[in-house]
């Protein structure tokens, strides 16, 4: 074999290299998973969705700090540095998964409603985690919750989850003592939370949501 045909196999097996090299890498890219939002809707990009920043830890909640999941209706809480007074509590379950909102009032009938529900982790073998929500009323002159993006002032946002969750009150909560309640929950990309409830047959009124550290929250038991 002369030097000039050995030259020209070895850089035609450089090629065919180069080439399988390419078509792989072009096959796992289109086998990456894609996230898919609720039944119906359209599947959106992972990147379009911001998971919840992580709540930084203050401690062992029920050892540091009180543990939330145990407010009461009647209780003081210290929230935020303000001291509101518990007024009522809904206690909710949909698709297995329970969590407790409770209803605040600061002294100025300027009501919030504070979440609280054990999640399990973002990915297979995560911890579960204290999800803590402060949610405050926000304006949207008769929107209907969409199955897609909605827009909402100025902000983006893509469905989470959507259902409709039975509900017990206990206290004042502004609610039935029982019933049903649809929700529609929305992230924005920056990890901003909204949420539409309405109780079945009654127009939507709908919320904005803070993350709250559970250390962050003060409270003082009734008894």
């Amino acid at each position: 074999m002369t030097p000039e045909v050995a030259a020209i196999l070895g850089l035609s097996a450089v090629t065919l290299v180069l080439l399988l090299g390419a078509l792989y890498a072009t096959t796992r890219q289109d086998r990456k998973p894609r996230r898919s939002g609720p039944p119906g809707d359209t599947p959106l990009p992972p990147a379009e969705i911001a998971q919840p920043p992580p709540q930084p830890s203050t401690g062992h909640v029920g050892i540091d700090y009180p543990d939330p999941r145990t407010i009461m209706v009647g209780d003081t809480i210290d929230c935020q540095g303000v001291r509101t007074r518990v007024l009522g509590a809904m206690y909710l379950s949909w698709q297995g998964n329970q969590w407790t909102e409770y209803l605040l009032d600061d002294g100025t009938r300027r009501y919030q409603w504070l979440s609280v529900e054990t999640r399990e982790g973002l990915n297979p073998g995560d911890s579960p985690h204290l999800e803590v929500l402060l949610w405050t009323p926000v304006p949207t002159e008769g929107m209907i919750p969409a199955k897609t993006t909605l827009s909402l002032e100025g902000v983006e946002f893509f469905p989470v989850d959507r259902g409709t969750a039975a509900f017990r009150g206990e206290g004042v909560t502004l609610m039935p003592e029982r019933g049903l309640l649809d929700f529609a929950d929305y992230r924005a990309a920056d990890g901003r939370l909204l949420s539409f409830e309405r109780l079945q047959g009654r127009p939507w009124s709908s919320s904005y949501a803070q993350p709250l550290p559970p250390g962050s929250i003060r409270f003082e038991n009734k008894s």
